[in-house]
C-alpha cells in the first residue's frame, strides 16, 4: 500500500454521484480532492477567507486522477491530502483515496494552484503565512 499523507477527510458516496454501472462516476474524484484540499487548508489554519482577506486568490491550472479500485454507493472514502509541492507562485497538492473499512487504495491524483492577485487574476508568491502554516502543520520543510 502506498504512503497516506496524514491529513484525511470522510466522504459517503452518495447515489447521485455513481452512473449507470453503479460505482462513482470518475468526475466526482476531482470533487472529492476539491472537498479534501478546502478541509486540509482550514486544518492547516490558513483557509480561503484568509488568502482572500490578503488579497490573493488562487487558481487551479492542473489536475489527474488516477483511478485504481471501484468505489460504490454507500462506501464511506478517506480522502488523504497534502501540500506535496510549494514553488514560488504555485503549490501541488496530492492526494489518496482509500476505502474506509478495507483501506483499499481507490485512487490517487494531484491538483497544482497557481497564486493570484484576487482582483486582477495575475500570479503573485504564495503568501508566507501558508508557507509557514503548511510546513507547521506537516513538520517538515516545504520543497
Amino acid at each position: 500500500m502506498m504512503e497516506k499523507p496524514r491529513f484525511f477527510t470522510s466522504i459517503a458516496v452518495r447515489y447521485s454521484e455513481t452512473d449507470m454501472q453503479g460505482h462513482v462516476f470518475f468526475g466526482e474524484y476531482y470533487n472529492y480532492f476539491d472537498v479534501a484540499l478546502v478541509e486540509y487548508i482550514k486544518a492547516v489554519g490558513y483557509g480561503m477567507t484568509q488568502f482572500l482577506s490578503e488579497g490573493v486568490d488562487f487558481f487551479y491550472v492542473e489536475s489527474q486522477c488516477r483511478y485504481k479500485s471501484r468505489a460504490v454507493f454507500d462506501d464511506v472514502l478517506h480522502v488523504h491530502a497534502t501540500v506535496s509541492h510549494m514553488g514560488n507562485t504555485s503549490f501541488k497538492f496530492s492526494f489518496v483515496i482509500v476505502q474506509e473499512d478495507s483501506e483499499r487504495l481507490v485512487a490517487t491524483g494531484h491538483i497544482v494552484a497557481v497564486a493570484v492577485e484576487k482582483e486582477t487574476g495575475k500570479p503573485v508568491t504564495v503568501p508566507q503565512g501558508f508557507r509557514q502554516a503548511v510546513a507547521h502543520f506537516e513538520e517538515r520543510p516545504l520543497s
